[in-house]
């Protein structure tokens, strides 16, 4: 009896202690319904907003890294052997096309030049002899060309000797900036020893790369923009060269542009970001870019159809700051959820709270219609 008597106590004593728990933290009524599995019409609902797909106007954009290339640069070189005895020019200067800048030792040359053209005098005036007598038959006209053929050897030697001579001096192939000298007057210079540099910085060009698949969509004359590396100044250039071929290996096309350079502000081999518009779309398929979902197959987003979530997979192109371009898997109409996509499920119910149109997402602050693609270069 003692022991039913306490085992009715402590019953009771659960029953009032479970009583006064329940009185002072009640159960929410969403946790009560999933309790006794049953629950509204809201319980299972999720609160999205929306967005309506309509065509809008669009400007592709390339992003892409390049470096800065000279107009022309040549390591100046010797073509003949020899010391150097002159040196015409100083580090860092500016130099015009055609500019004395070094001169290796020609002695040797000259003294061959002075022997030819001696011999070329002698042959001359024994050719005017010899044409006297070939016009009053007193000899022939072999003896004549003999003579003849004597003159014009020592009149091409000598012309050989002088293009060697030539390039006893370096000089300035164009119009230029000379850089540092490796050289000294007196040392002996080869036809491998490194003189000095000469680069021409004013203009410079802009060597870049983009995607194969643009190849159609850019031309000669078109503009770009560039920022150079610790510069925040951006520059505007034009494009003059386009490779014919897309690389196979990396899938680029390779492309230039020129930029002015008056001021030579831009430096050859400095790192760039150039910016590239591409053709524009009147009618490109644009939506928020919070409404897709990476997945390891491709893109995904959710359509609202019939009250309902349904996921559709996409193809996405080019993105601005606040919208991504859809290529493939959306038409005009559609309803996409942009909200609340972490709580959506295929065949969710939705509770649509706010309905936006591309007009109101494009005309809200810091919202962009130029899209772009980001390239290695």
């Amino acid at each position: 009896m003692n022991k039913t008597l306490k085992t009715i106590l402590i019953l009771v004593a659960v029953t009032a202690i479970g009583y006064f728990v329940y009185k002072q933290f009640p159960a929410e009524p969403e946790k009560i319904a999933r309790a006794d599995g049953g629950g509204g019409p809201m319980a299972q609902q999720v609160a999205v907003d929306v967005y309506v797909v309509s065509p809008s106007a669009f400007q592709n954009r390339i992003t892409t890294t390049g470096t800065v290339l000279p107009n022309e640069d040549v390591e100046l070189r010797s073509e003949i052997a020899g010391r150097v005895t002159g040196i015409n020019f100083e580090e860092g200067s500016r130099v015009r096309k055609g500019q004395l800048l070094l001169t290796v030792n020609d002695a040797d040359l000259r003294a061959q030049l002075q022997k030819l053209e001696s011999n070329q005098k002698l042959y001359r005036e024994m050719e005017e002899r010899q044409r006297t007598l070939l016009e009053k038959e007193y000899i022939s006209a072999q003896e004549y060309d003999q003579v003849s053929n004597q003159l014009a050897t020592a009149t091409a030697d000598i012309q050989a000797l002088k293009a060697t001579m030539a390039k006893a001096y370096v000089r300035a192939p164009f119009d230029g900036v000379i850089g540092l000298r490796q050289v000294s007057e007196g040392s002996y210079v080869s036809a491998t020893t490194p003189i000095a540099r000469i680069v021409d910085v004013s203009p410079v060009k802009i060597d870049f790369a983009i995607p194969g698949r643009h190849s159609q969509q850019v031309k000669q004359g078109d503009k770009i923009s560039f920022t150079v590396e610790g510069n925040p100044e951006t520059y505007q250039a034009s494009i003059y060269a386009i490779q014919p071929n897309i690389d196979p290996t990396t899938r680029t096309l390779q492309i230039r542009a020129l930029f002015d350079n008056k001021n030579q502000e831009v430096k050859p081999g400095a790192f760039v970001n150039v910016s590239l518009a591409l053709k524009e779309s009147d009618d490109a398929i644009l939506i928020p870019t919070e409404a897709i979902i990476p997945e390891a197959t491709g893109h995904k987003i959710y359509l609202a159809k019939n009250g309902k979530a349904v996921p559709k997979m996409v193809k996405i192109g080019q993105r601005s700051e606040t919208l991504i371009q859809i290529m493939e898997g959306v038409t005009p109409g559609d309803t996409i959820i942009r909200s609340g996509i972490l709580q959506v499920r295929d065949g969710s119910k939705l509770n649509i709270r706010k309905v936006q149109s591309a007009e109101e997402v494009l005309a809200t602050p810091n919202t962009t219609q130029s899209g772009t693609e980001e390239t290695a270069g």
